[in-house]
């Protein structure tokens, strides 16, 4: 470990005085220069009239959402009760050892070994449901919810809320759909470590249907974007955000404050990473619910210290969502926002979340999947609407903004709003603000090491390589402004839409089987004990 560390510490030194020295502005130039046309093409905005424009990526994205909701029969509301009973663990037995083999019909299964024989066999996998449920939520759950919501509600109003909350609910049928083929088509090495994700079910699933070629480029593409965004949007930014509340909030004068924190952070990462996803789903089931608990428990008390108010905020927002006035591109305008930030924020249809769900311990890919619907689901109709509640509420007289103005420091309005009633809970928000970061960094070390191993190989100096950029990077991302950098890091984590879209799309026919076999599989096991419920009632 020490050894690690130090040759980290040594390789981040230089790179840290050419970055004072060179200072960020021309690092910010030169990223600029070369990679400006792949941000405005991920980002570029197909203008519908001249009131309004809509980024294509996010139409690609919403378009996903919609045809999955519909091709699995709203599968986001049909699974939610089964995906709660599924996190709870009333199916582990059958994940475990397969319905068939438990309790009924011994018919062959994918592996071919004879039913019988397998009773103390386990399913592949790494972590639990819950833990690669908290794995990935860790790496969403974070300043969208914070500072994302009050963005949008400053350009499109309290309306923007509505669209939000839709976009999630949609969401929650493209999320399913890409980490049940994240477990059905994940690489199991020797040692039982799983290698998941949109990498390997576009080159697998694509390969069966006979277009290997395709799916490989598809795989091939999507893992440089993951590896991209991983050292910047799931790294750099969020190093560099905790950084500046951390600095704020302790009003640090001294100019390498940033640097220290970034050394301090790089450190604590590298404890986690290490070890793996093991050690990262160890640390995300505690470190998420514990975070988001504290932030929901806020905001319930400030809703329920202004609940008289509720209502009134509740029609606030579904007037707003259908009339936008006063709000810049009116109702088009108002929608737009809302839902480009549920999406963005939840990231569904991004791809990055089924590389953890990939590592789950489970025989029925669609479990999983299930178990994944929930994520937008918290993420986005639970958390991001508590905030929106709470600016919407703590702003009714208008104290702190004015809707359809554009604000920039989102994280500075929600601290506002939740200070106004809670004071000084804007040092619990920075300390929130850190877990977040933290967590995101850490769930988006793995997301990036998938893609890096699949470029380049597996093995113990793949990773360390990796592991030792991805450090570099927390402690860049701390000490500098990388404004260009982070735009491109940004268009690279939605630039995995395109790939992943045209890959979940084509392989849906395999997703809606493994559904049918997963919910087979319950009944099955309902239907036992059901009638050994009635055999014990006759014995009665």
């Amino acid at each position: 470990m020490k050894k690690y560390l130090l040759s980290i510490f040594t390789l981040i030194i230089p790179i840290l005085t050419f970055a004072q020295e060179s200072t960020s502005e021309k690092i910010d130039k030169v990223f600029k220069d070369y990679t400006g046309w792949f941000v405005e093409g991920i980002f570029y905005e197909i203008p519908f009239s001249e009131d309004y424009k809509i980024p294509w990526v996010l139409i690609v994205l919403m378009g996903g959402a919609i045809f999955f909701t519909f091709y699995f029969k709203f599968i986001n509301f049909t699974g939610f009760r089964t995906a709660l009973r599924v996190v709870q663990g009333k199916y582990e037995d059958i994940e475990k050892h397969g319905a068939d083999t438990l309790y009924g019909d011994p018919t062959p299964n994918e592996d071919h070994n004879i039913i019988e024989t397998l009773r103390d066999d386990g399913a592949h996998g790494e972590v639990s449901h819950f833990q690669a449920l908290t794995a990935a939520l860790s790496a969403t759950v974070g300043l969208g919810n914070i500072a994302g919501v009050a963005v949008a509600l400053s350009i499109g109003g309290p309306g923007a809320t509505f669209w939000m909350i839709l976009a999630g609910l949609l969401g929650m049928a493209s999320k399913f759909a890409e980490c049940t083929l994240g477990v059905k088509y994940r690489d199991v090495g020797k040692d039982g470590t799983v290698y998941g994700g949109p990498m390997y079910y576009l080159t697998k699933g694509f390969k069966e249907k006979g277009m290997g070629t395709f799916g490989k480029i598809l795989a091939v593409l999507f893992a440089v974007f993951v590896v991209g965004g991983s050292f910047g949007g799931g790294n750099m930014f969020q190093a560099n955000q905790a950084a500046a509340q951390f600095v704020k909030l302790f009003d640090f004068e001294s100019a390498n404050a940033g640097m220290y924190f970034g050394i301090v952070m790089a450190v604590i990462v590298a404890i986690v990473i290490i070890g793996g996803i093991k050690r990262i789903a160890s640390v995300t089931e505690k470190v998420v619910p514990f975070m988001a608990g504290i932030y929901v428990l806020a905001a319930l008390i400030i809703l329920g210290a202004n609940w008289h108010l509720i209502d009134d905020a509740f029609a606030l927002i579904y007037h707003g969502a259908f009339s936008g006035l006063g709000i810049a591109g009116g109702l088009v305008g108002v929608m737009i926002q809302g839902i480009r930030r549920g999406a963005f924020s939840n990231e569904a249809g991004v791809g990055s979340a089924a590389i953890a769900h990939s590592a789950v311990r489970t025989k029925y890919p669609a479990s999983e999947g299930i178990v994944a619907l929930l994520e937008p689901f918290v993420d986005t109709v639970v958390i991001c609407t508590m905030t929106a509640l709470v600016i919407v509420i703590t702003n009714f007289d208008g104290a702190f903004m004015e809707y359809g103005v554009p604000i920039k420091e989102g994280v500075e309005l929600t601290a506002v709003a939740f200070d106004s009633v809670i004071p000084h809970f804007s040092i619990v928000l920075t300390i929130a603000v850190i877990l977040f970061a933290f967590s995101t960094m850490i769930s988006w070390s793995y997301y990036g090491m998938q893609g890096w191993i699949f470029l380049f190989g597996k093995g113990k100096i793949t990773d360390l390589v990796y592991k030792v950029l991805f450090l570099i990077f927390v402690v860049i991302g701390s000490s500098i402004s990388l404004g260009a950098v982070i735009d491109f890091s940004d268009a690279m984590i939605f630039a995995m839409v395109v790939p992943n879209i045209i890959g979940v799309v084509i392989l849906s026919p395999i997703i809606s089987k493994e559904l049918k076999r997963y919910l087979k599989a319950i009944n099955i096991k309902h239907e036992a004990l059901d009638e050994g419920a009635e055999d014990l009632t006759k014995h009665m």
